[in-house]
């Protein structure tokens, strides 16, 4: 059998798609990229906000079309897992509909599936963190998201992912190893850390938080050059976790801290543990201990009840702690939370507007740093080569897809691919990219 898999959402979503893709390899099943001659479509939905619900819903209908050649559309991933028969009742051309917990059961399904019969399977979350073992991906080998822990025990007001993915489960430390092993001997360079929450790694397996454990064994694996952590909650962010990103060197100098706010009143209504005065303080640990510590962190607009002084507040933090890497969401008001029944919802003009302003301000803070980095040499590791000869990459201090990148030149007799890691020389700057030259070392 011939499977589509299009994969929306998180990097979350991604390895799970990786899994699924993984484990249909292993019994025979070829993977194809476009859809047109699939005999399975599977779309591996998100469903955390109305924005990426809507994107799930066209990517569903516009596959709606390849049924007329006979291929079966099959729905999973978070939305699945969400809405359940609801979905497949709005869009009754979905053959199975699948949640998050049940992909492994998919195999079985289509073996037993009768033609013009609607199949719907979402169970509970497990009490343990399902493995595989059977992860494939044929993306870049050189960068690979490892997720460490699945579910979520933080019960924030505004988020449903705790209803859709179940509670905090960490995987065994010995499997995370195994599978950062596997991708290394893949070609893989760059290993980016996700979870729901990294930082509560380790505390329902051994009692207490062993992120920092995990880290140290990590960095001994032959091949992985760069370690990336994302998803970080600044109460659990330990002195042990702080010194290990200190020392190691294959740790990036990078922290994924969603803050959410920095109003206590507004912390307090989101269910947040951290205070305005806790952040300072993690904040000012962390760039002590780690100088060049590159913080990236989110922020929301317009929650309910948040006031223009709330607000102010806010807009005040970002531009006294300059941060360096930072997102803006307008509150998404989301069925099931805490925070869809509360009173004082905020116009949608008043959140857009708010996040406009925040993000004007970090406009600003983002070019003064890059400015600052004209004249040093960093490393990057390329992703792409232009057709003009250039080349396109991202440093130590960015992300995949949501952070900065580096526009740079090399000689023509230089011999470089994507995957390479290779030092530059920056020599411009703009808001929230770096333009550089190569440089030999």
């Amino acid at each position: 059998m011939k499977l589509y898999i299009d994969t929306l959402g998180c990097p979350k979503n991604t390895t799970d798609s990786e899994q699924l893709a993984g484990l249909f390899k292993s019994l025979g099943h070829t993977i194809v990229f476009t859809p047109d001659n699939a005999d399975a479509l599977i779309v591996n939905t998100c469903g955390f906000i109305n924005d990426a619900k809507e994107e799930s819903i066209d990517r569903i209908l516009d596959l709606v079309a390849f049924k007329e050649a006979g291929a079966l559309l099959i729905v999973t991933g978070c939305l699945s897992q969400r809405y359940g028969q609801e979905l497949t009742k709005a869009i009754p051309e979905i053959d199975i509909l699948l949640g998050v917990n049940d992909y492994e059961s998919l195999p079985q399904i289509l073996t037993d599936y009768k033609k013009g019969e609607t199949k719907v399977l979402c169970n509970s979350a497990k009490t343990e963190y399902v493995e595989w073992g059977c992860r494939t991906s044929e993306k870049t080998s050189y960068s690979s998201y490892l997720k460490i822990a699945e579910g979520c025990n933080n019960i924030c007001a505004y988020c449903v992912i705790p209803k859709i993915r179940g509670p905090y489960r960490s995987r065994k430390e010995d499997e995370v190893l195994k599978e950062a092993e596997a991708l290394a001997k893949q070609g893989c360079k760059e290993l980016i850390l996700v979870a729901q929450d990294l930082t509560a790694y380790g505390m329902d397996l051994y009692g207490e938080y062993r992120l920092y454990a995990l880290l140290e064994k990590l960095c001994k694996i032959d091949g992985i050059q760069w370690i990336r952590l994302m998803y970080c909650y600044e109460d659990r962010i330990t002195d042990d976790l702080i010194r290990v990103i200190a020392k190691e060197e294959k740790i990036c100098h990078y922290l994924d801290i969603p803050i959410q706010h920095a109003s206590d009143k507004m912390l307090r209504a989101m269910n947040r543990r951290s205070t305005n005065a806790s952040i300072r303080n993690t904040v000012k640990k962390l760039r002590k201990a780690i100088p060049d510590i590159h913080i990236r962190t989110t922020l929301i607009t317009g929650f309910p009840g948040e006031s223009k002084d709330d607000f102010e507040e806010m807009l005040s933090f970002v531009e006294e702690m300059k941060f360096e890497r930072l997102g803006v969401f307008a509150y998404s008001k989301e069925e099931g939370t805490a925070a869809a029944k509360m009173k004082e919802q905020v116009p949608s003009k008043t959140k857009i507007s708010r996040r406009n302003k925040i993000m004007e301000a970090q406009r600003l803070i983002s070019l003064a740093h890059n400015t600052k980095a004209i004249g040093t040499v960093i490393e990057v590791l390329i992703e792409e080569k232009e057709e003009d000869g250039s080349y396109l990459g991202r440093s130590r201090f960015d992300a995949p897809e949501i952070d900065f990148s580096v526009l740079f030149t090399a000689a023509e007799k230089e011999s470089l691919a994507p995957g390479d890691i290779v030092s530059v020389k920056i020599v411009d700057a703009f808001d929230y990219d770096l333009v550089g030259e190569y440089v030999e070392i």
